[in-house]
């Protein structure tokens, strides 16, 4: 089935190549070749030898222009796009209208002018004007296609921005969250109110950050620590003993990260693993080079309580914005852990 596609793009192209050049000789021949209306002779030769010219030009500056593309995106050099494709275009214009210019005067004459190199040169002016109009049309179609896709990228971009932060935010004030947070207030209201104190204020800060970062690509990992102490606090005030949480993450202010990325995955630890006495969970982030990991001992909840992968796949797709590292995951026996990458900012 592909290869079968691409037979048929490459027969599309071939004949969109080999239409638009009989057409472009058929003018060249015309307008611009002396001698080419004389007789169905000498418009034969003419339109044999403008062909050839436009058909090697043509599909020249298309694959030219393919390599381009790939190795200087637009998005990302424009100035040096532009610059080499002009550059490039013109140089194998020249080149491809002496070789052609040359052959084609051996079959037509017979033999070659006395000074081929030359001869080509002197001519070569109407094949440096046709390349440079094509290199023009070229890229304008290049950057104005580049700059639409750009386009359509920013608004996918916000959308799905939205959309992950809509989720996380979501994620934060569920019903179950509220309902945990809530009863184990209610419980430390009357066992011990000055923990009951402390528990409304991390609470309060927790919802604050949520509400602070929904409209930011990224935080400052600094920041993020801040969040994800009082949410470890809400954790282990619920859990106790039954959960250990510990934080070895050192960061700089300007060392970034999607928001809410570490709470999502010491979510994702409570919500995937069994949390008793008998069987504690254990969760360590740490720091190494430019990565952060969320590790944690692997005791999986029965049947029916499996992973969706959601959260994995929102924080794959927010870091493919912004970096090309990849998100790290690793599965043994005994522990599941996730690395993402630090984003360096560029303002220090």
């Amino acid at each position: 089935m592909n290869l079968s596609y691409f037979s048929k793009n490459s027969f599309g192209r071939f004949i969109r190549n080999l239409t638009g050049s009989l057409f472009l000789a058929l003018v060249i021949a015309l307008v611009n070749i002396e001698g080419a209306s004389q007789s169905l002779h000498h418009f034969l030769i003419a339109y044999s030898w403008a062909f050839a010219i436009c058909y090697t030009q043509w599909i020249g500056h298309t694959f030219l222009f393919e390599v381009l593309d790939k190795k200087y995106p637009w998005q990302d050099y424009p100035v040096r796009r532009a610059v080499s494709g002009s550059i490039t275009i013109i140089v194998y214009s020249v080149f491809a209208y002496l070789v052609v210019s040359v052959i084609m005067a051996r079959i037509v004459y017979g033999e070659l002018p006395d000074n081929p190199l030359r001869w080509g040169f002197r001519t070569s002016y109407f094949a440096v004007i046709v390349s440079f109009t094509v290199s023009i049309i070229f890229l304008a179609i290049g950057f104005f296609k580049s700059w639409k896709q750009s386009l359509l990228e920013a608004e996918r971009f916000k959308a799905e921005m939205l959309m992950y932060k809509y989720e996380s935010l979501q994620n934060q004030i569920n019903p179950h969250f509220l309902f945990n947070s809530f009863n184990v207030l209610s419980d430390l209201v009357y066992a011990d109110s000055q923990k009951a104190v402390k528990f409304i204020k991390q609470m309060s800060q927790l919802f604050r950050y949520v509400l602070d970062s929904r409209d930011r690509e990224l935080v400052p990992i600094t920041e993020e620590l801040e969040f994800i102490s009082s949410f470890v606090y809400l954790l282990q005030t619920r859990f106790e003993h039954k959960l250990s949480i510990g934080l070895a993450v050192k960061a700089e202010p300007y060392e970034m990260i999607v928001p809410m990325t570490m709470q999502l995955l010491i979510e994702n630890c409570v919500k995937h693993n069994e949390i008793s006495a008998a069987k504690p969970l254990t969760i360590r982030v740490t720091r190494s080079n430019n990565s952060i990991t969320v590790m944690n001992n692997l005791q999986v909840k029965q049947p029916g309580h499996g992973s969706t992968s959601t959260g994995l796949s929102n924080i794959r797709q927010q870091y493919s914005y912004f970096t090309d590292r990849e998100i790290i995951v690793e599965k043994t026996g005994e522990h599941f852990s996730v690395e993402v990458p630090v984003i360096k900012s560029m303002k220090k």
